[in-house]
């Protein structure tokens, strides 16, 4: 599994990776397409973390590599004082638009995850859903999130397992466009023997888990469609293959949503597992 499965690492010393040169392309892949078409599909994770962090009115809320906006719009909800970032301003933008909508009242703010620019002990609680888990830097961005979050305040994850449908999807296409050499795998923050590794030192406690979101489309096609479409990892990927080799990803990603389709119909229904996570800062 890879972060943008259409990014190729250039080395700095042996063995090394780049992470800046990942990252530029990490940024690229997610600002093709529209990520905000899938990611307002995922809505109810947001919501279902803000119950798991037993957030209350009037906390602090930093949402990190944000996307559009789900968990931010749900603190919000919450009466939170919530500030939403990501590295993508158009996906920003597009938060904003919902908060508007719903006249939410959120900061958005353009924001590296691996450099967060905000001072130490900053946030109540701060949170990531199907985000952090993308950075290069695993180490850093678990860092910052530790960093800005107070003493006794809470951090929130939604990460996808390396079982589970998103899990096994990145890994298909990394059998067909090979993922950045010395790179960690996103899947690592689905396991808690990685999160204990991230977030460990610095945590009184780490609750982790399984949970289900279910992608439901009206056919296998139309999901696969939807994502070469908007989902700007899968976008990059088909574009760097060869028609025939765009006809083999297609045919290997149609054999995985049937396996894990239980529709039972001609419709997609999808569980894809990821760990909730809820880590108490010492």
């Amino acid at each position: 599994m890879n972060t943008s499965p259409s990014a190729v690492s250039q080395n700095s010393g042996a063995g090394q990776p780049d992470l800046g040169a990942v990252k530029t392309r990490q940024q690229g892949a997610w600002s093709s397409g529209d990520y905000a078409v899938v990611g307002t599909t995922l809505q109810i994770v947001g919501e279902d973390l803000c119950e798991a962090l037993d957030i209350r009115a009037g906390q602090t809320v930093l949402d990190v590599a944000a996307g559009n906006g789900n968990v931010s719009l749900a603190a919000a909800r919450r009466w939170c004082a919530v500030t939403s970032t990501d590295y993508v301003p158009a996906l920003l933008e597009r938060g904003r638009q919902r908060a508007a909508a719903d006249r939410l009242k959120i900061t958005f703010q353009e924001a590296d995850a691996e450099a967060l620019p905000f001072a130490d002990n900053t946030f109540d609680v701060v949170v990531s859903t199907f985000g952090v888990m993308f950075t290069p830097d695993q180490e850093k961005a678990a860092s910052e999130m530790m960093r800005v979050c107070r003493p006794g305040g809470k951090i929130g994850l939604a990460n996808w397992t390396p079982e589970g449908y998103i899990g096994q999807l990145f890994k298909t296409i990394g059998q067909h466009l090979p993922p950045p050499a010395g790179v960690k795998s996103p899947a690592l923050w689905g396991k808690r023997e990685r999160l204990a590794e991230l977030f460990g030192s610095g945590a009184a406690s780490i609750k982790a888990e399984p949970r289900a979101f279910t992608f439901r489309y009206s056919s296998p096609m139309h999901c696969l469609d939807v994502f070469r479409t908007f989902y700007g990892p899968m976008l990059k990927a088909f574009d760097a293959l060869e028609p025939p080799k765009q006809a083999a990803l297609q045919a290997d990603l149609l054999a995985l949503i049937a396996r894990f389709n239980r529709s039972g119909d001609s419709t997609m229904v999808v569980p894809s597992e990821y760990l909730e996570i809820v880590i108490t800062k010492r």
